[in-house]
């Protein structure tokens, strides 16, 4: 897997972004997800910060390694990672605000348009599902 976790500074990466608005949502969600979480803030690759871990077998049966939640302030949205998916989620999304949805991705394209409470209540759910799902650590 091409994203790892790694030892860069989250401080650091938040504070080179260059959009003045996107950096400060970047500092608003590691507070959020720290709070939601409960686990430290890490950089995983080069652009994802994120939050504990969980340990998966691929397809192939390789077991891999990936962040509980996380997030990254991209230029065009803020890209927020909830891992198990959707499906659970359709009457908070119906509630949350301005946003799209990939497989595990929420795109926000300005934070100030989302109900944070329930972002936040979103993320923690999140975290206990995927801690009750797989073997969690970090």
């Amino acid at each position: 897997m091409k994203t790892q976790r790694n030892e860069n500074s989250v401080e650091a990466f938040l504070n080179s972004v260059a959009d003045e608005r996107r950096r400060n949502e970047g500092f608003t969600m590691l507070e959020m997800m720290h709070r939601a979480s409960g686990c430290a803030p890490a950089m995983w690759g080069d652009s994802m910060v994120g939050f504990g871990s969980y340990r998966y077998r691929t397809a192939k049966g390789r077991e891999q390694s990936f962040f509980l939640t996380g997030f990254s302030p991209r230029k065009s949205a803020l890209a927020v990672y909830i891992m198990p998916g959707f499906s659970r989620f359709e009457a908070v999304l119906a509630k949350l605000g301005r946003h799209k949805t990939g497989r595990s991705c929420l795109y926000i394209a300005n934070l100030d348009s989302i109900d944070r409470e329930l972002l936040e209540a979103m993320i923690r759910e999140s975290v206990q599902h995927m801690r009750e799902a797989y073997e969690t650590g970090l």
